[in-house]
């Protein structure tokens, strides 16, 4: 008996593929499974299916834990096991990801519907917002915070505004990032890594950046170039503020170099003025200045 059960169930769901549609825990909170081959079987609560599947659940206030409730989350797949008592999807071959104003695309993915925890793997794509990830695979817990691993790239793309009339593009690089999109756009590098935008490339062996607040720091061999400013500077750390009264604060072994003149220090500061002045100056312990330089260096290359 629980064998034809289950054969009518299948047969049914094969049947009307372009409408079968499940319900998991109840009204107000559907499931809706389509594909080529469905097999559902009602004891285990697990849905199978192969071929161009699509998934669609909608989690309510009671069965979420996401701040986003009623967002619909969407799993495209070649292949799909559905485990709607817990809501675990496990997707195989050109898989799509969609919940909210994020996507994310890979070759396999766990997913949680009602969580919204994922993990993805092999050659990852995730979308949110103004960012792009690139990555060999990446997790996320569903509360705000994402960590990709194996040759990760983001790519920030700022609209054109006040500051940047243009645009900017804002790239960040290496092999293990966490991303923090609820708090102010955090990202951390910890392994070493690259930024990079329009002013320039900055380098350290641990990299962090708020990027709602246009704040960036390095760690440990920090090192920043500024082609269009012909500055160069680094130190043990660089604080890089570059909101409207933009500023970089360099600290321990610090230096600086611009058009051949050079300011060492443990702490050296570079301010922006309002006029786009580049002003160096030390801060105590006194700075030692290089033969020939008898005062801080300035020019009108604009700002940092």
């Amino acid at each position: 008996m629980k064998r034809w059960k289950k054969f009518c169930v299948i047969a049914a769901a094969t049947f009307a593929v372009t409408s079968t549609t499940f319900s998991a825990g109840g009204e107000g909170e559907p499931s809706e499974v389509k594909a080529e081959t469905i097999d559902y079987d009602m004891d285990s609560g697990v849905v199978s299916a192969a071929g161009n599947v699509f998934v669609k659940h909608t989690a309510t206030e009671k069965s979420s834990t996401s701040k986003n409730d009623n967002v619909p989350s969407e799993v495209t797949a070649d292949d799909v096991q559905y485990d709607m008592n817990n809501g675990t999807v496990t997707a195989n071959g050109n898989v799509i990801l969609k919940y909210g104003d994020g996507r994310a695309t890979g070759g396999r993915a766990m997913y949680n519907t009602n969580t919204q925890e994922a993990y993805l793997l092999d050659n990852v794509t995730v979308t949110r917002n103004d960012l792009k990830i690139t990555c060999g695979s990446l997790r996320n817990d569903g509360q705000g915070h994402m960590q990709a691993d194996g040759n990760v790239y983001v790519v920030q793309t700022v609209p054109p505004n006040e500051k940047y009339p243009n645009g900017d593009t804002r790239t960040f690089r290496g092999e293990h990032v966490d991303y923090y999109p609820n708090d102010r756009g955090h990202v951390f590098i910890s392994t070493g890594g690259i930024i990079t935008n329009s002013d320039g490339t900055f380098t350290a062996d641990q990299m962090e950046a708020w990027l709602d607040e246009e704040h960036y720091v390095g760690t440990g061999n920090a090192h920043v170039v500024n082609p269009p400013r012909q500055l160069e500077a680094g130190g043990d750390r660089i604080d890089y503020y570059a909101g409207e009264d933009g500023k970089a604060v360099l600290s321990g072994n610090a230096w600086a170099n611009q058009n051949n003149n050079t300011m060492r220090g443990n702490r050296l500061t570079v301010y922006l003025a309002d006029d786009n002045n580049l002003k160096v100056t030390p801060s105590a312990p006194k700075a030692t200045e290089l033969p020939g330089e008898d005062k801080p260096f300035a020019d009108k290359a604009g700002k940092v």
